[in-house]
């Protein structure tokens, strides 16, 4: 049966998600100040890295600003979907004697097919990709779930996670929150980190 009470709702983040993702390709030219913001604070906030940590990125799509060369700092992981709302990340190696071989995961979206699955307490912080995020850490992604679902669990809202996008996409006006959304810790543009209102630094 149509829960009709849900409609209004979902019209809405339908229409903000065509926004914001036009949007978002007009800001592309802003693309390598957001990464260089991003690498800056990496730097800042967690390197080095204990001998056991890494951080999650991700495998970049169309207008998604491209952080792989952080693999280049130091480890990173890949976030890898299995297609049906779960999701779980995997240490991507590139040395040369390690490098893997990366397979579309449950999405389509090229992630390790092999390794084990990290535990939270293995990633220092989470770079998510956003199409918009408001002043309360509310993201809007594309609607499939998987980071808010991984984000429920207890051990893995303890890891910093941060939306990666142009301050254009940052809006003063809440976004539509559904119950199961987890705001996030906070968010990287061109201008550098930002935290939701009444957060502090830790």
């Amino acid at each position: 049966m149509r829960d009709e009470g849900l409609v209004p709702a979902i019209t809405t983040k339908q229409k903000l998600r065509r926004h914001f993702r036009q949007l978002r390709r007009e800001q592309s030219c802003l693309f390598p100040a957001i990464r260089a913001a991003v690498e800056a604070d990496m730097e800042a906030a967690h390197r080095p890295l204990s001998s056991d940590q890494m951080i999650g990125i991700y495998w970049p799509l169309a207008d998604e600003v491209d952080l792989r060369a952080l693999r280049q700092q130091g480890p990173v992981a890949l976030p890898v979907a299995d297609g049906q709302g779960g999701l779980v990340y995997r240490h991507w190696a590139v040395d040369s004697e390690n490098a893997q071989i990366l397979k579309p995961d449950g999405c389509g979206i090229p992630a390790p097919a092999e390794g084990r699955t990290l535990r939270p307490e293995q990633l220092a912080c989470l770079l998510v990709p956003a199409l918009a995020i408001d002043r309360q850490g509310v993201r809007l992604g594309y609607g499939g779930g998987y980071y808010d679902r991984l984000r429920q669990q207890t051990p893995w809202r303890a890891v910093r996670a941060l939306a990666v996008l142009s301050s254009a996409c940052i809006t003063d006006t809440p976004l539509p929150r559904d119950p199961w959304d987890i705001p996030f810790d906070g968010w990287i543009s061109e201008q550098g980190p930002g935290r939701p209102q009444g957060t502090t630094a830790s």
